[in-house]
Parts: structure tokens; sequence; C-alpha cells
């Protein structure tokens, strides 16, 4: 007989999994390619083995609006410069905007201050005309349109406008700061900023005129500033060259219900994102059009079992690649549920209070915001009603086998629950979830579909049930067309196929489970080696954070003896809940948690109290940059941080030195 240890925490029911979209899908690749997928092992290594034929069927699948072409795959054994459906010609926003009907496309709360709502109809009536404006301002193929904005309808509004042309859009989001927004649109420079007079956090008004007064003279390709008015209705704009206020940008276009949709190749550039590490200015990673909307589509109909109708939340700002993953969500035929402001407004409620008024199916947010509602004692299952929710969504960290006991026990029971990673850097998810299979306690579901990804040990084998790289073995439509101004493409490759040639290496330290899933233990770059063992920084928080004094940890390793290192020590950070001071006894019983459940080389040599922990603006705590103050070292981009004053916390500690 198996042990509760030994069955899943989810199984979806066989009803569930009837009426999957990915069942429909499976079924239908059998039929069109007279082929035998009996179960998902088998869909998946066909997948991978048969990309060709995959894809289309994502494309045929997702309805794609456009010319495909004969061609599938140009040079699929080149790694880098394999080309994905080089006869297409598609575009993203059109398929995005395939209906005009009354029903919602988008529904908006900023914080519990506002609250907007727009029709499909009314959405492509505003996209057509921001769309002529953006036209008028010279705006075509290959230009920048940027966004300086909260995730509100605006800023979908202008994405689904600059991409109708062929420009591409960048954005980030309004709480960076002056230098923030320079070391990124300074690079890429924008023709059109979009940006907000200000955004509310936590009960409280934030001005963002001031910034922009100072962003603008320092950004000389720009032809216009577009000011939204969130916070307030009247500002003076004279100080901001250039600025004029949204209505005034369009009101000569008011006549305009049309969109002339640009047919673009299927490479042709739609996104830049930046890299948001503390290593140096941000690199600028350019996506396109084709591979964002296949993946997306992909991720969102069959992974995520997004259905017409659905009303799909993800808490991310503009300066995460989450909001862009959200917005494809209309491609899907969903509703998108905004949300600007703090995830803990309204006594800690207000997301799921959403949840319930709005008939959310699919909520997404961080490991961070789990942890954090389990230790504020938040119990979703007793105070709402939340019936309409199929799908939790987890990202930016790894979620601990902890946090998926609180989902299960304190949010809901019947839930799919998904814990997906990928990144930035492919716009998308290499592992996360899967609607027709179990969950287990730690472990993300399953392998991206199309995406040959492996664990690798240092030498370049696969591994299983052992610890190495995640890599991807094979091109896939969402590799990144290169980076911004990175000719030669050197950067670019440097990047990801250095470590092993030909082969996209991720970064992350990873297991593939005698489930086929995968459990993410940090990035490898933070990853600890004391005594040369290798250490995933996730396997210390795990044990550190289900203590109740611990708010959050970081944990670096430290070059011992400091003059003459010849080995790293581990040494534990804590932020301890408000009015705690770490005492001898709470250190040793932090340690002695450690110990009793990962191993003595986990044990931290040193355990220190500080302030705040500090992380960048998508939330992820940033492990390289204390280890970089710890040395002495400078933190070259520290615009990245959302609290970068907690870096002092770090700073020359006495403790270190012995």
């Amino acid at each position: 007989m198996s042990t509760a240890a030994e069955r899943p925490l989810w199984t979806p029911s066989r009803e569930r999994i009837q009426q999957a979209n990915l069942t429909a899908f499976r079924q239908e690749a059998e039929k069109r390619w007279q082929t035998d997928l009996p179960d998902h092992a088998a869909l998946y290594a066909w997948s991978v083995a048969r990309p060709e034929q995959f894809w289309v069927s994502v494309w045929e699948d997702g309805g794609v609006i456009g010319e495909r072409g004969e061609v599938v795959l140009e040079d699929g054994h080149r790694m880098p410069g394999a080309r994905w459906f080089p006869q297409a010609r598609l575009n993203f926003a059109q398929n995005l905007l395939r209906s005009r009907d009354a029903g919602d496309a988008l529904v908006f709360w900023g914080e519990d201050r506002v609250k907007d709502r727009l029709s499909h109809g009314e959405l492509y009536r505003r996209v057509a005309r921001f769309a002529a404006a953006l036209r008028e301002q010279g705006v075509g193929k290959g230009d920048r349109v940027a966004a300086f904005m909260p995730n509100m309808p605006e800023t979908v509004i202008a994405m689904l406008a600059a991409a109708s042309l062929g420009a591409i859009f960048t954005s980030a989001s309004p709480d960076f700061g002056v230098q923030g927004v320079l070391d990124r649109f300074g690079q890429t420079e924008p023709k059109v900023l979009l940006a907000c007079d200000g955004y509310y956090y936590n009960g409280k008004v934030v001005d963002c005129l001031g910034k922009l007064a100072e962003i603008v003279p320092q950004l000389p390709s720009l032809r216009r500033v577009v000011v939204v008015p969130y916070v307030q209705a009247k500002h003076a704009l004279q100080g901001i060259p250039h600025a004029l206020w949204l209505a005034d940008f369009v009101a000569p276009h008011h006549s305009v219900t049309e969109i002339a949709f640009e047919p673009l190749p299927f490479d042709h550039p739609l996104y830049i994102m930046y890299s948001s590490g503390t290593t140096g200015v941000p690199k600028c990673i350019v996506h396109c059009a084709g591979g964002a909307l296949l993946q997306h589509l992909k991720e969102h109909r069959l992974h995520s079992d997004v259905k017409p109708g659905d009303r799909v939340f993800y808490f991310t700002t503009c300066g995460w690649m989450m909001w862009n993953w959200l917005v494809s969500g209309l491609a899907a035929g969903a509703t998108l549920l905004l949300y600007d402001g703090s995830p803990f407004a309204a006594g800690n409620r207000i997301l799921f209070d959403y949840a319930d008024a709005e008939g959310m199916t699919h909520f997404g947010t961080s490991a961070k915001f789990i942890d954090a509602a389990a230790k504020f004692g938040l119990k979703p299952r007793e105070t709402h009603c939340l019936d309409t929710l199929r799908a939790l969504m987890s990202t930016g960290s790894p979620l601990v086998p902890e946090g998926f006991d609180y989902v299960y026990r304190d949010i809901k029971s019947d839930i799919q629950l998904s814990s997906i990673s990928g990144g930035t850097d492919i716009l998308s998810c290499f592992v996360l979830g899967n609607p027709v299979l179990p969950v287990w306690r730690g472990e993300i579901q399953c392998r991206g579909l199309g995406l040959a990804v492996d664990v690798w040990d240092d030498e370049g084998r696969p591994v299983r049930e052992e610890k190495g790289e995640l890599v991807c073995t094979r091109p896939f439509p969402a590799m990144p067309v290169g980076f911004w101004k990175d000719e030669d493409g050197s950067k670019y490759r440097a990047a990801y196929f250095e470590r092993f040639e030909g082969v996209w290496c991720h970064g992350d330290f990873c297991e593939i489970t005698a489930h086929d899933g995968l459990i993410i233990y940090g990035r490898s770059d933070a990853t600890l080696n004391p005594g040369g063992v290798r250490i995933g920084t996730a396997e210390i928080y795990r044990q550190v954070e289900k203590l109740h004094e611990v708010v959050e940890a970081i944990v670096i390793g430290q070059d011992w003896p400091p003059q003459q290192p010849s080995d790293v020590r581990v040494v534990l950070f804590v932020k301890l809940r408000e009015g705690l001071t770490l005492d001898d006894a709470l250190a040793d019983r932090i340690k002695r948690t450690i110990r009793d459940n990962t191993t003595p080389r986990h044990v931290p040599a040193k355990v220190l109290q500080v302030a705040d922990i500090p992380r960048t603006k998508s939330g992820k705590i940033v492990e390289l940059a204390v280890r970089n103050v710890v040395h002495d070292r400078p933190v070259k981009n520290q615009e990245a941080l959302a609290n970068p004053e907690a870096l002092a916390f770090f700073q020359g500690r006495p403790e270190l030195q012995d």
C-alpha cells in the first residue's frame, strides 16, 4: 500500500482529462500525422522527435491567422541559426484581436481605487486609434515604442498598436528609477514613449512626472511622449519635452475603426526584453512575433488549459516577462484580469477578492507571494468562494514543497498547481504545468512540449534523479532572434551556447525526478560549492523559511579564508519578523533544522540578521549582488533592484572576517 508521501497531491478527474485541450490536441495529432500517441509521455517524445509536425499542429490548433508557407524548419541542425516558418507572414496583434464582441477583453483593478473594463470591440477600436496616431508620428516596421507604465489597459493597447504596424514594443514598470529606465530605453532608442502620471502602491500615490522630466531629455530618439492620467485628472506637462495627454494624442483619429495589420515574417521582432541581473547594463533580448505567438498559444491552450471565455490573471508588472505572457492569453480567447499595486492591499485579501468578484479561472503569482500568504496565515479556502478557479500558477523562484502543502490545504484542494520556470531569455517556460498529469509535492509537472529539455552533468551527459544543468538540445521557435545591436551574435552565443557547444544552457541547477517532473534548486551561478560539492540555494531556503520567525533569507558562498581563499563557506542572512532579534538559540535552531533535513555541508558557517533582502523589480532575490558586496566588489546595475538600499546591510560585516 502506498503512503501519503507516495501519492500525488492532486490528480485530474477522468472528466477533466477528457475535456482538456491537451487531450483533444493529442487525439487530433494522432489522426493528422497517422501516429500512435497513447499517453502524454508519447506525446512529448513525438513533439521533440518530430518538431516540424508538432509546431504545425500548434499552429493549426491555435487557429493562427496568417500564411504558414510550405517550409516549417530551415537549418534545423543549427543552434543558434535555425529558422522557423521562413515563408510565413502573420501579424501578432491580429491574432490577439480576433473578436470584436461585447464580452470582456480586459478587466483592470488598480488596488481598491480604480476599476475599469473593456470589451473586445472597445479594445479593437482603441488599438485602431492608437495605431493611427503612431503612424502619424512616423512609426513603422522596426521602430521602437516604449512604455513606462503599470499593468493597465492602456499598456496593452499601446503594445497591440505597435505590433499591428510592425514596430517593436519594449517596457519597464514605473517603479524603476531614472537610471534604470535610461539603461534600458537608452539602448533601444524608442520613437514614442507611453508613460503614466503616477501609480498606486499600498494605498499611497507615487508620482512619475518628476522622473519623466529627467528621463525624456536624455532620450534624444523620442518624437512624442504620451502621458496617461492614472492617479490624477490634470497636471502640467510643460516640464516634459514632446509630452501630450493620451486623449489629445488619439483625438485626431477618433473616427478610425479599422486596423491595417501589417503582414510580417515569422521572425520579425516583436519585443525587446531586458535581463534583470546586477552584473552590468541589462542585455536587450529581441523576441520574434511568430515564436512568441506559437509558444504562448501552446502554453496557454495546452499546458494551462485556457479555453475561450476563461478569465486569466497573473500578478506582474510591465518590467517582467510574465506581463508579455499574460497578454498573449487574448489569442486563446481569454479575458485578461489586470492588476496594479500591492498584492497585499485591502488587508491582504485583494487578489482573492478579485478572484471571486471576476470569476477568475487561472490565478498566476510568485512563489514568494504563496510563502508570504502562508506566513500571514491567510486561508482563502475559508474566507473566499473560489469556485471558478481551476489553476494556480507560480514562478519567479522555486516553489518549496511546503508551498504546495499550503495551496492544497488553505487555498483549494481541487486545483491544478503549476509551478513554472523559464524566463526572459525565452519569453516563456522550459518546464511547466499539465492539466492531464498529477501534481507531486515539490515538483514541476513536466517539460514543455516541443522543447528538448534535459539535465546534464558537468561532462555533458544526461542524468536522471541527479542534479545538473538545465539544457535544451534542439532549436525551438521562442529562442531569441538575438541581442539588440549584437551584430555578429557573439554576445548571444556567449550567453547560452558556450558551456555546451550548440546546446542551450539555461543556467538553472535542477533535477528530473522519477515522475519525469522537475525540481529546480536555484540558479547555477548562485549555487554554493563548499568542499567542492554543489548545493542549490533553494535547498536551504526551503528549510529556513518554514521557521515561523524567519520572513525571508538569502544565502551565499563566501571565499574562505578571505586573504588566501582555498574554499567556500556558506553564509546565511535572515530577515526576521518585526520585533525579533537573532540570538544564539534561534541561530542554532536554524542550523539544526538545515542539518536535520539536508546534509552537514548545507549548514551555514555563519547566520546573520539583516533588515531587508535585496531583490529585483520582478521580486527575485539577488544572491550574486550580495556576494559581490560581501567580497567588496562593485554591484554595477543597482537600478535593477527594487530596494538597492538593502545592500548596505551586507557591507563590511565584521562577523564575516573570522
